[in-house]
């Protein structure tokens, strides 16, 4: 190909036209996002059994569902929670299920097949995919009058913004949040109706058979078809009130509007609301399809509410308070920066180490290598996010090193006088399996981080795919177009025959220096075993200190940004927690680092993020906050004084600060299950976990499932008296469930949305027991008359204690304990303690129970033993690419110490710097691996290009070993420059890996220009004839 080339340089210039185009255009298409997208593989079933303990729950229910799911082979975890008329079943699937679609399909004809087996009083099981990715844009509509807001006002705009952004193309999901459901509210007077001789659910009823919403017919004629329709549907509130209730057999009635209040308003009480700086207010989210790029999306987006804000009555506005595509611009923006300054850097050194012909030509291969992954990622479908162009950065210094190799040992040809129709390929002939070799053991040695299954490897991938990507775009520029390009630019430069030169067209050059160095070469190769010491020595140091390294699964994220969560008992109302949120807000205003606050009460806020949970729904003792910061903080400082004072000034609630983490959802960083059959025993230990866990300092706050005991109103019917007027203890509660929470009969349509009719008593007889006991209760008996007694004649209450939930994993009872720590804290260090804690004390377990750790130990746990489930296989395809480029087994086992001595050196820069091991500096050290003996295979490579009978002889082994320095401290400073933007600019979640590799490179350097030329000597002595030539 280089010959090619080199007889046709109009088919050279042709594809450096396409190349540029290519990688051009690819840019320009390519889908751009903030973070890699993951695959979604939760699922949630959530079964109502209205009335129902959490012990019927999980009996009726629960236990019934699970069963049903239990053979489906693709189900890796089933959690679930029994509450109080309320079922909860998590499902997630293994990390190797990639095509979700058919198994949830499974999981669904489960679920149906299960209902019958279900309590006929048992709503429809409601099966909800979990979503992965984060929304695009939250747009709040606020209610800036200092009445109370007018909520149907506020819906009604919502809708018209949902309907808007819904029809955007490139949308994939829109969501309206904090908007309480509207309906008509029928208000019945309960002494009123106990008169009549009617319950509330015959009042529904007789609502409903006034809305006739059904035809009646057709007038069929010779020449029309007309459609007969009753006219009576409810169209207005009027219409509501004069609706005639029929209230005896002997065809008396009354109207609705003499024994109720009619009236339309907002659901009591609602189940979520929004404020928004301070302000009532509803948030439309708008989620951008997968493939599209997001500053296009966002543009578009930005013009639809443009359109729409003119149309906003007054005392109403609109506000933007999240738009992901501002931190994705930064993002990239930042990245393309660190680019550039990579480019600079590496270009300098090589200016620097080579001179300026050579720079020009190695400079050159990294644009269009850079434009080559650019079309190899448009044809791979890689998007541009935070992962895929680091991968980039990080292939800065490793895609230069072919180029470096390759035109340092044509340069040197050309000096002593090749001829330069043949010094082409040559080069290429004499270097082409060399490089070839190092590409593939680099290629190979971040190849499980291609292969890495489940969300941490769908977060992580690309960082590899893009750097085998410039590898190999590196390592095809170095064998065909880079050598023409050094050779046309040699000959355009040396056509006076000039033969002085200077240190910038050759590179620097210190005579002094190189002669030390032969000194010091001289005196490694007589005494082989201090180069051997001195290639070993740190990476042995290293992994004797490993054990010392605090483990980490990933940093937080640097952004401005944090989130808060509030959660009270669970009897608590959503008037309660608004008055809590209030307290909170003016104490986080009271810092100057926030500039707003946004809180969702009820429920979780629409995820702004990638790893963030939208978990929580119809909570009122729940309440998250999204804190705006004025600036980026990486300072654990703010987060404590906010979780110090908001703990202190809320004693009875839950409350938690936290920054937003990287990497994959994970839910507390410390959790401890419990494993056993009684509820009792497992509250028993999970509160003596909670007190070991209080004794350590760096735990913010701890909570356990079953430490929540919440009070319950017992209503204990003497059934005696209940037979006498004919009803039974599920009649009572089915008249008193409808009296208190209504029953729905008939509805108004409004264009396109349906606003039900609801019929109850009002809030004030039903917000104190001694009004509910004063209710009345009609009998069922055969008689004329129907008995007319008060609730309190027929049954008495009492408070009870009782659980709050009772949660199950994968169909085992179970009290899980979760522990938060502090910002600057290290979950694993923190957990560490708390296990010497447990094994010096007095700590035990019953016969039965067990305990399993979970949270961030069990989720960096997985995701390295998926790391290393395929390196024994790569380990082998890198060990074969060593051993046939050698033709030596001892030559391979040679260079795999110096690859294996680079995990020790990597471990040391953890030590020395102080940072701990996460699961960024573990991907770091894999692929340093393959990097780190790129070296060495080029000083075995010249070794054995050595006649044979001057492989054993020391100075002939130090001259080739001087003779490849050059270009080897060239690659190694390239490769160390390289990682400069990343140092600088990474932050905590890139600076451990760009550690690893960078200190492991100068590291293994020392090793292929020390340790290599000693172990080659030993070999080499240890046969009368050397075993090391290519013929072996």
């Amino acid at each position: 190909m280089n010959n090619l080339f080199e007889r046709k340089p109009r088919l050279l210039i042709l594809t450096l036209i396409l190349i540029i185009v290519w990688g051009l255009s690819s840019f320009q298409i390519l889908p751009r996002m903030e973070d890699p997208e993951t695959i979604n593989r939760g699922a949630t079933i959530t079964t109502n059994l209205p009335g129902a303990s959490p012990y019927r729950v999980e009996s009726l229910v629960t236990e019934k569902i699970e069963q049903s799911l239990s053979s489906i082979k693709e189900i890796n975890l089933i959690e679930s929670s029994s509450e109080l008329g309320s079922s909860t079943v998590n499902i997630q699937l293994k990390d190797e299920v990639t095509d979700v679609d058919p198994v949830w399909s499974r999981i669904r004809d489960r679920i149906t097949d299960v209902i019958p087996e279900l309590p006929p009083e048992a709503q429809r099981p409601l099966y909800e995919e979990g979503y992965s990715k984060a929304f695009s844009l939250l747009t709040a509509i606020l209610w800036d009058l200092d009445t109370a807001p007018n909520y149907a006002i506020l819906r009604r705009l919502g809708q018209e913004l949902f309907d808007e952004l819904e029809a955007l193309w490139g949308t994939e999901r829109v969501e309206l949040v904090g908007v309480p459901a509207e309906e008509i509210l029928v208000e019945i007077d309960p002494v009123k109706l106990s008169s009549l001789g009617l319950t509330a659910v015959e009042v529904a009823q007789q609502i409903q058979t006034s809305d006739a919403k059904v035809a009646a017919g057709q007038l069929r004629s010779n020449r029309n078809n007309l459609l007969l329709e009753v006219d009576t549907s409810l169209e207005s509130l009027s219409r509501i009130r004069a609706i005639p209730i029929r209230y005896s057999n002997e065809g008396q009635f009354t109207r609705l509007g003499d024994i109720a209040l009619v009236t339309r308003g907002i659901q009591e009480p609602p189940p979520e609301l929004t404020i928004i700086n301070g302000k009532p207010a509803i948030v439309v989210a708008a989620m951008m399809e997968s493939g599209q790029r997001i500053d296009e999306w966002t543009t578009a987006a930005q013009a639809k509410l443009d359109l729409f804000r003119p149309s906003l009555p007054q005392g109403v506005s609109l506000k933007i308070i999240f738009a992901q595509n501002r931190y994705v611009a930064n993002r990239i923006d930042g990245l393309f920066s660190n680019i550039i300054l990579g480019l600079l850097c590496v270009m300098g050194t090589a200016f620097v180490m080579m001179g300026w012909q050579s720079a020009l030509v190695v400079s050159l291969s990294l644009p269009l290598s850079i434009l080559m992954v650019f079309a190899g990622m448009n044809l791979w479908q890689i998007p541009l996010h935070q992962m895929s162009v680091t991968g980039i950065v990080i292939a800065l210094g490793l895609l230069i090193d072919n180029a470096i190799v390759i035109v340092d040992e044509l340069q040197k040809g050309l000096r002593t006088g090749i001829a330069h129709e043949h010094i082409v390929a040559e080069t290429v002939k004499q270097l082409g399996i060399p490089l070839l070799a190092s590409t593939l053991t680099t290629i190979l040695s971040f190849m499980p981080i291609a292969l890495l299954q489940g969300g941490t490897g769908e977060f992580v991938r690309t960082i590899a795919q893009t750097v085998i990507l410039a590898l190999v775009s590196s390592l095809i520029l170095s064998l065909t177009i880079i050598p023409i390009l050094s050779l046309r630019l040699y000959q355009l430069t040396h056509r006076s025959h000039q033969t002085k030169t200077h240190w910038w067209d050759t590179g620097i050059n210190l005579p002094l220096l190189t002669e030390l160095y032969r000194q010091i070469l001289k005196l490694i190769l007589y005494f082989p075993v201090l180069g051997l010491v001195i290639g070993l020595i740190i990476p042995i140091a290293g992994f004797v200190v490993a054990g010392t390294l605090p483990e980490e699964f990933f940093p937080p994220a640097e952004r401005d940004q944090l989130t808060l969560e509030i959660e009270l008992a669970p009897t608590t109302t959503l008037e309660v927690t608004q008055v809590k949120v209030a307290q909170a807000e003016k104490i986080l205003l009271d810092h100057r680092e926030i500039a707003e606050v946004h809180w969702f009460l009820g429920r979780n806020a629409p995820p702004f993020y990638y790893n963030l949970s939208d978990g929580v729904k119809d909570s009122p003792n729940f309440a998250q906050a999204l804190i705006q910061l004025r600036q980026v903080s990486d300072d654990p400082q703010l987060i404590e004084t906010l979780q110090k004072q908001l703990s202190q000034a809320l004693p009875m609630a839950r409350v938690l600060v936290s920054p937003l983490e990287q990497g994959p959802p994970v839910g507390a960083p410390i959790e401890i299950r419990v494993y056993g059959s009684e509820l009792e025993m497992l509250r028993k230990i999970g509160e003596s976990l909670r007190e070991e866990l209080a004794k350590i300092p760096e735990i913010t706050y701890s909570v356990a499932d079953l430490s929540e005991i919440q009070a319950k109103l017992a209503l204990k019917i003497n059934e005696e008296k209940a037979r006498l007027i004919g009803l039974d203890n599920a009649a009572i509660a089915s008249q008193l469930d409808n009296l208190l929470e209504g029953s729905v009969g008939g509805s108004i349509l409004e264009a396109t949305e349906e606003l039900p009719v609801r019929v109850r008593v009002g809030n004030r007889d039903r917000e104190q027991l001694p009004q509910i006991a004063s209710l009345n209760i009609l009998g069922n008996s055969a008689t004329a008359e129907r008995a007319n007694i008060s609730l309190s004649s027929v049954a008495e209450f009492d408070f009870l204690p009782e659980l709050a939930t009772i949660p199950r994993r994968n169909g085992k009872r179970i009290n899980t304990v979760k522990a938060y720590v502090q910002a600057d804290a290290i979950a694993a260090t923190v957990l560490d303690e708390f296990r010497q804690n447990l094994e010096s004390g007095k700590f035990s377990l019953p016969p039965g129970y067990r305990l399993e750790f979970g949270g961030e130990e069990e989720e960096r746990d997985t995701a390295v033993a998926n790391l290393i489930a395929s390196v024994g296989v790569l380990t082998i395809l890198m060990l074969s690419t060593l051993v046939l480029s050698f033709n030596s087994f001892r030559l391979a086992a040679l260079v795999t110490v110096v690859g294996i001595s680079s995990i020790g050196l990597a471990l040391f820069s953890l030590w020395l710097f102080e940072y701990p091991l996460g699961f960024m500096s573990i991907l770091g050290t894999i692929g340093l691996v393959g990097v780190s003996v790129n070296d060495s295979i080029v000083v075995v490579a010249a070794l054995q290009a050595l006649p044979p009978h001057l492989q054993r002889q020391r100075k002939a082994i130090r001259e080739v070993v001087i003779a490849s320095t050059r270009h080897i401290l060239t690659t190694t400073l390239t490769t160390v420059t390289g990682f400069v933007p990343l140092f600088l600019y990474g932050g905590a979640f890139w600076e451990p890996l760009a550690l690893c590799i960078s200190i492991g490179v100068m590291g293994t350097t020392l090793s292929a220009l020390v340790f290599v030329p000693s172990g080659w000597y030993y070999l080499a002595q240890a046969q009368k004839v050397s075993p090391l030539s290519v013929s072996e």
